[in-house]
């Protein structure tokens, strides 16, 4: 099965698919978790406010976010999104968004529900603005989104954002081995996510005992 498997176009390839690739993915998806916590504890607010005006956009916003897939939320912040600013505007152009900016955008409005979940399941603190008290058992559920996200960074790839899976991609159609580097990808993915969620699975049994 691996008799013609070349594991030297991995090797080549290391410094380009790490030190560009998986730093975009990484940095991406720290900035997006910390913009989402942001968002989410925000909306969570709104929708816990009792305000009908405040509680109603807030609900249609989670449930529209919900509901569409990030691939599609992409294409649409990419490519839609430059035309509505320069109507609202009134420029002579469509505003430059970027490709960079279009996947920090998607994400941060997607990742919320570590901190949707946070308002939520605590309303009381959270109307109090203790927030420390709650960190502790927000914690879990926060890294676990920050996993899924770390994954779903790979969707940036369809607007061509060298991400890890994006660099990997590209030396895959350079160098004809798409079996070597998507299947490197893949493993690096699995490890990666593996291994976080062990450290997130021992973190709850640590809190568990806490309680």
């Amino acid at each position: 099965m691996f008799s013609n498997f070349d594991f030297d176009v991995i090797w080549r390839s290391l410094p380009y698919l790490f030190y560009q690739g998986m730093t975009f993915t990484v940095m991406l998806t720290a900035l997006a978790t910390a913009g989402g916590i942001v968002i989410g504890t925000l909306l969570a607010l709104m929708r816990l406010s009792g305000v009908p005006v405040l509680t109603l956009p807030a609900a249609a916003y989670v449930n529209l976010m919900r509901s569409v897939p990030f691939v599609l939320m992409i294409f649409w912040f990419y490519f839609l999104v430059p035309y509505i600013g320069q109507w609202m505007t009134r420029s002579a152009q469509p505003l430059q968004v970027g490709a960079f900016a279009s996947s920090l955008i998607t994400f941060t409005r997607g990742q919320m529900a570590a901190a949707q979940a946070l308002g939520m399941t605590y309303p009381t603190t959270m109307g109090y603005i203790v927030l420390p008290q709650a960190f502790r058992n927000m914690v879990p559920v926060l890294l676990t989104q920050t996993i899924i996200l770390f994954q779903d960074t790979s969707l940036v790839y369809v607007i061509a954002v060298t991400d890890f899976l994006g660099a990997a991609s590209k030396v895959a159609e350079r160098d004809g081995r798409l079996v070597e580097m998507y299947t490197f990808a893949a493993c690096v993915y699995f490890v990666i996510s593996f291994a976080a969620s062990r450290a997130v699975a021992h973190l709850q049994r640590r809190i568990a005992i806490i309680r």
